[in-house]
């Protein structure tokens, strides 16, 4: 089979890739192409377009990058077009897949939606499109089940993704030597991998850094990045910068400050206390308070549907708000209660499979089960 698959961001490219992996041992034909990045890649078949080229992140950012956006949605549709694939697989990143999902469903495209978007936030009504284009979704998050369910869809929750990745994952054990890390406990920095929100996040998060001498600090830095980009914001500040090393990061961490998003609850499952910030522009978050109709922003929140995980937004992510924040989890009981609170979360999440169980309802509807 052909599979065309489409991942705008880092963290789509990491489940692709953990799909496609999958996809091969279900189907000994199984032939790839898509929009992704370095992890899908390295699984085999043809990258067209990497999602450095792609991700924008809020309304003003995407306003100002239409041509861009247009003439990717253009590739993307002439290349479908010419391969003709027997499924489109596409992957979270919403603004842009929801227009492929009709675009090949006009075109007589079989699709398969992997992470549902997060419609249930806002504009629910696009839930409506969904069910016109899109012939199979699988969801990652338990509560989406329900949502579906009350707009009159039928959805495979299939689990979440994450918990694969974190299962294949094997500790670095000269992790800390090899950077040069120390033995002090390590505060981390998971400021995201769009240059927006790095450029807003990453100097908040190393404001604290003079306040707490008694820490090792270190950056997770996106691959797509190289030093001297990060050394713009750090200057010469005592902070390391570690490429590729996430998950030996948090394994390591001590406690974290993590931009809103997938890392959130990957640095819950590595059950590491963390604060958790976001800051847009100015116009795209005036537009999303009038617009998003939910209580959290983190997955952490959402998932148990109460706070476990304390959110610093806009104006609230400071140093000082910061600085109060991680008091509370460096030690004693806020630290308890936020790892006590994880253990419900990890039941919440189930066992790993995510991608298998994807992988063989995908091929089961290809050929007619």
């Amino acid at each position: 089979m052909k599979y065309y698959l489409v991942a705008g961001e880092a963290s789509g490219d990491l489940h692709g890739a953990n799909l496609m992996k999958a996809l091969k041992a279900e189907d000994g034909d199984a032939v790839f192409r898509y929009f992704g990045g370095d992890k899908m890649q390295a699984e085999g078949g043809e990258l067209v377009k990497h999602y450095a080229d792609m991700a924008f992140m809020g309304f003003t950012e995407v306003v100002l990058n239409l041509r861009t956006i247009f003439k990717n949605l253009k590739a993307c549709k002439e290349d479908i077009l010419n391969w003709k694939p027997d499924v489109l697989i596409l992957i979270d990143f919403p603004g842009f897949n929801l227009k492929i999902a009709e675009f090949a469903k006009k075109n007589g495209i079989k699709v398969c939606y992997y992470i549902s978007p997060k419609i249930w936030a806002w504009n629910q009504k696009r839930v409506l499109k969904i069910k016109r284009d899109v012939d199979k979704m699988f969801c990652i998050l338990p509560f989406e089940v329900d949502f579906y369910k009350e707009w009159g869809m039928g959805v495979d929750y299939v689990g979440n993704p994450l918990l694969d990745e974190i299962a294949q994952f094997t500790p670095d054990l000269n992790f800390r030597a090899n950077h040069q890390l120390g033995d002090k406990k390590i505060i981390a920095f998971l400021p995201g991998s769009r240059k927006q929100e790095i450029e807003r996040l990453l100097p908040a998060m190393l404001s604290i850094t003079t306040q707490n001498p008694d820490y090792i600090f270190a950056i997770a830095a996106a691959p797509t990045f190289n030093e001297s980009y990060y050394h713009q914001f750090t200057g010469d500040k005592k902070v390391h910068l570690l490429f590729n090393s996430t998950y030996n990061l948090l394994h390591n961490a001590h406690v974290a400050i993590v931009a809103s998003g997938t890392a959130t609850l990957e640095t819950a499952l590595f059950k590491v206390p963390q604060v958790v910030v976001y800051k847009g522009g100015t116009i795209s978050i005036a537009i999303a308070r009038m617009l998003v109709k939910i209580k959290f922003i983190s997955l952490v929140n959402l998932i148990v549907n109460k706070k476990i995980v304390t959110e610093l937004i806009q104006e609230d992510c400071n140093t000082e708000r910061l600085n109060q924040e991680l008091v509370q989890i460096l030690e004693g009981q806020g630290r308890a209660q936020m790892l006590s609170d994880y253990d419900g979360l990890l039941n919440l999440m189930g066992t790993p499979g995510a991608s298998a169980k994807t992988a063989k309802l995908i091929c089961a509807y290809l050929h007619g089960k």
